[in-house]
């Protein structure tokens, strides 16, 4: 499908309001945010959202609407230029000071700091006014200088967002908004890089003077993942308001509500594509609004003009890592916690209570705190409504299982490959022709790992987990040339095996007994191999002798089937 570029182009990467409104982006209309904040006013506002859900786009949006020299033009068509009485009073009307603390990142505190000072210099840059002031002294220039250097010292970044605000309220003679993108973000590399103390002591230095006792703010708006209030960041901070993914209050916001996407889809001629989009990237729920991932659906409606066959991709997950599921994952042992994350796998609900005050300490101390951070980070959402201080957990949709179920897979070929000798034994049974060996060894490594039993995937999906429970063992058999999916015969066989031994050949077929039938699950998985001819490939590379196996799954039990 070839785009037309007279048409709104979608915004893939474009983080900055009025780089994406300059560029003829598509853009989803979230304005409403400025009426909500000027309506319901707290001098300090602190939106807590999972990444790629919007957060610096809306930033960016409020910038180009408060600052002073603002271009109306910028909100043409918009809601926000309808509230005729609030453009007139606040459109333009404030000097902003707008940082991200998102690349405030390095190996030690020392590289931490410049990156930060650079982030804070690169905004100050933009008043070199202030270094001509006559509404500031000449020590006042002094600092501002200090602000631009290069080796800008640590005193001075603790006090640089307090101090900018300053200069720039003498100097327009009106308090000044400020903006804070990603504040927690320092605190998460610091906590993985070791300096975690250091960058609490600072970030506190830097918010206690630029909001705590900053008499020249008329409002700041503060954005993260994560609430960190007790690490005494915000100690003492009466004026602040936290909205949270639990909040109703600017629910919908941030990330694209249903009606919102039906609306792209069907700009861009796309609306066959709307039931994979609300599979795979719906389901998170912000306080009373269920709601899509920006970043998917703006990445997939590109791939869709592209080729409007594309199926859907896993873009989120793969924005950065994952920690807190691999963490998660892994610190899961055989009781009541593995039966829950099975029942999530399965597109089930567990009731589970909520921190949301955890701190960067905690986060890993527990699976009780790793269920509260895979909460507040989005790899699970509400959906229903609490019981108390418990919630009702899910995972959100397609993409945010296969997450899961990939951080599974990892673990069960950590476990594999620590024993050398079960999968001695079982590739040992398979060659052999012992079928009743190789399905209680299959078996037992069945039970060694979470089942997944998606109750709403497709027979062919719940079919893969168990292929790739197949693949996973059979990788370590580092002499034996294993292909899957390999066009042969008639179609394609699940597991095609070519052993050390050049005379023998190995095929399997693997069914999932939707029923639980597993002796008729593995017989019609031997029928397939036959009707199929799966072994012709085998025979054609010189294979003489092809063992074929039907194996058939049904949660964590098997049937291992040899065929004539």
């Amino acid at each position: 499908m070839a785009q037309n570029y007279a048409e709104k182009m979608p915004a893939v990467g474009l983080e900055f309001f009025e780089k994406l409104r300059r560029n003829n982006g598509y853009y989803v209309d979230k304005t409403g945010l400025i009426t909500e904040l000027l309506s319901n006013r707290a001098e300090v506002t602190l939106f807590t959202r999972p990444r790629r859900f919007g957060k610096t786009l809306n930033m960016t949006m409020l910038k180009y609407f408060f600052e002073m020299g603002a271009d109306p033009a910028l909100f043409d068509g918009l809601a926000i230029s309808r509230e005729t009485d609030l453009c007139e009073r606040y459109m333009g009307k404030y000097p902003v000071v707008f940082v991200t603390l998102k690349d405030m990142e390095g190996n030690d505190f020392r590289s931490a700091c410049s990156m930060a000072a650079s982030s804070i210099r690169w905004e100050a840059a933009r008043f070199d006014f202030l270094r001509t002031s006559p509404a500031l002294t000449e020590e006042e220039k002094a600092q501002y200088v200090k602000l631009c250097r290069w080796d800008m010292d640590r005193d001075t970044l603790a006090g640089s967002l307090g101090t900018l605000c300053q200069m720039l309220q003498k100097h327009y003679g009106q308090k000044v908004i400020l903006l804070v993108d990603e504040y927690d973000v320092p605190l998460q590399k610091a906590f993985y890089k070791g300096y975690y103390d250091e960058m609490v002591q600072m970030i506190r230095s830097m918010f206690s003077q630029a909001i705590k006792t900053n008499d020249s703010l008329e409002m700041a708006v503060l954005t993260g993942c994560l609430r960190i209030s007790r690490e005494s960041i915000f100690t003492g901070m009466n004026n602040l308001r936290v909205l949270t993914v639990s909040d109703s209050r600017c629910d919908e916001y941030f990330g694209f509500t249903d009606g919102e996407v039906q609306e792209m889809l069907a700009y861009y001629g796309l609306s066959d594509a709307y039931g994979a989009m609300k599979e795979w990237y719906d389901g998170y729920r912000f306080g009373e609004t269920e709601v899509y991932c920006p970043w998917d659906v703006i990445n997939y409606v590109d791939l869709l003009l592209a080729n409007p066959k594309a199926r859907p991709q896993n873009y989120w997950a793969n924005s950065s890592g994952n920690d807190a599921v691999t963490e998660f994952v892994k610190r899961l042992d055989a009781g009541a916690a593995t039966r829950e994350l099975e029942q999530l796998a399965a597109g089930e609900a567990v009731m589970k209570e909520i921190r949301q005050e955890l701190t960067y300490r905690e986060m890993y101390d527990s699976i009780e705190n790793l269920w509260s951070l895979l909460y507040m980070t989005g790899y699970l959402t509400k959906c229903g409504e609490a019981d108390g201080e418990k919630l009702p957990l899910m995972i959100p949709n397609m993409e945010i299982r296969g997450i899961f179920k990939r951080q599974i897979m990892d673990l069960f070929k950590e476990k594999v490959a620590q024993d050398g000798a079960m999968v001695r034994d079982f590739c040992g049974a398979l060659k052999c022709g012992d079928a009743v060996k190789a399905e209680d060894l299959f078996q037992q490594y069945l039970k060694k790992t979470v089942s997944i039993r998606d109750t709403f995937a497709r027979r062919d999906l719940k079919e893969n987990f168990y292929h790739g429970i197949l693949l996973g063992i059979l990788s370590f058999k580092g002499n034996w040339y294993v292909t899957s999916n390999e066009e042969t015969g008639d179609g394609y066989g699940d597991v095609l095996i070519e052993t050390e031994d050049d005379e023998l050949g190995i095929v399997i077929e693997v069914k999932y007994a939707r029923d639980g039938d597993l002796d008729k699950g593995a017989e019609l998985a031997l029928c397939q191999i036959e009707e199929r001819h799966y072994e012709e490939k085998l025979l054609d590379d010189g294979i003489e002798k092809v063992l074929k196996y039907g194996i058939a799954c049904y949660k964590k039990r098997c049937r291992v089937a040899l065929g004539s």
